[in-house]
């Protein structure tokens, strides 16, 4: 079948709609994450014109190689399977792209060069892949862990077996994975002198979706070791509590309600994930032709506009903790706000927000 995206049409296995089919690999529920990287490239060409070459690690059907040559970049595209080489082929050729696509896996290939760009989207976790990134990927990772069970806790040996980190399955649980993404992936720069800076981090459905700016500096990856920290979190009250350092010194009960079910993760990342004038330009380089367009833009502009606190809330889970029914969103946070407390949505969901209010603070503020 023939799927159009941005400014390219490509021949891809039909679908049953899961993107599993006995040939090559192809999702089309990612066209959101393949359009926002579309966006981010061309924002970050702004911000790094010397980035030329661009690496689709897996690339499969070739869509997101032949995507990004389109828009101009020197792409490599490597896969293991020597039909998704050949169909890969055909996509360039098919519309008019030239780039050079390799029968080969994506971690010997980066092993043995160093690239401007490299487009991480493997099934599953990237971690086994991320060494090689880091060590030659001298701009920007791309990068997409789809394991999102494991990552957020709700398979948590899985998890920790992954990333190295204490998980836990927690109302934020998203944003957990997030957070244990980026402090894995942190910690694997740091063994090069590699340091990150994310510039734009979403997680959506079920991947969690990253782009981090580098810096082979050893001081950089001080600074980005800097960031990790852990997690506390009451199961009871649902006070939760970030603690920066490598070292964990929790609490024994909980400082609201005295409980002794604290939950403990990390280390996790627990510094910005996104960059304001980034996103914002992402948003602005996101065009009409892209299927996913009015999404890409929402989702930028929540994830600007979203404060830098450690984790989200959901107002429907606070409000049964509180024992009565939730109000709107507008309504919710602009109480927030009248009582003098930092408020705004989340991406993670249509109930959730960041402030810098307390479980009481946020309690006093929004009750009748």
């Amino acid at each position: 079948m023939d799927v159009t995206e941005g400014q390219v049409t490509v021949a891809v296995p039909e679908q049953d709609g899961s993107g599993k089919t006995e040939s090559v690999f192809f999702n089309p529920k990612q066209e959101l994450n393949r359009d926002l990287t579309i966006a981010v490239l061309r924002a970050y060409r702004d911000h790094d014109e010397r980035a030329e070459t661009y690496l689709d690690a897996m690339t499969a059907s070739g869509i997101r190689g032949v995507r990004a040559a389109a828009d101009g970049w020197d792409v490599t595209m490597c896969d293991v399977e020597a039909e998704a080489v050949d169909l890969a082929r055909e996509n360039l050729a098919r519309n008019d792209c030239d780039a050079s696509v390799l029968h080969r896996d994506a971690n010997a290939y980066l092993w043995d060069e160093y690239v401007d760009v490299t487009d991480l989207d493997p099934f599953g976790t990237p971690m086994p892949f991320a060494d090689a990134v880091f060590a030659n990927t001298r701009d920007l990772a791309c990068i997409t862990a789809t394991d999102t069970a494991p990552l957020c806790g709700a398979h948590f040996q899985s998890g920790v077996r992954s990333y190295g980190a204490i998980p836990r399955n927690t109302e934020y649980h998203a944003e957990m994975g997030v957070r244990v993404l980026l402090g894995a992936l942190a910690r694997s720069a740091a063994r090069f002198d590699v340091g990150i800076e994310p510039l734009f981090t979403h997680a959506t459905s079920h991947y969690v979706r990253t782009y981090l700016d580098l810096t082979h500096k050893p001081s950089a990856a001080n600074r980005s070791l800097e960031e990790l920290g852990y997690l506390y979190h009451c199961e009871d009250c649902l006070f939760r509590e970030a603690e920066s350092g490598l070292i964990a010194h929790p609490p024994e009960t909980c400082p609201e309600c005295d409980s002794n079910r604290l939950l403990e993760a990390g280390p996790v990342w627990l510094g910005p994930y996104r960059d304001r004038d980034f996103t914002a330009d992402v948003r602005a380089h996101v065009t009409d032709d892209m299927g996913t367009a009015e999404t890409a833009r929402d989702l930028c502009t929540t994830v600007e506009d979203e404060l830098d606190e450690p984790t989200h809330y959901d107002q429907h889970k606070l409000c049964k903790l509180w024992g009565r029914g939730a109000s709107g969103m507008d309504e919710f946070l602009d109480r927030l706000r009248e009582a003098g407390h930092a408020a705004e949505r989340a991406h993670y969901g249509g109930t959730t927000f960041k402030t810098d209010a307390s479980i009481p603070e946020m309690h006093d503020a929004t009750s009748d």
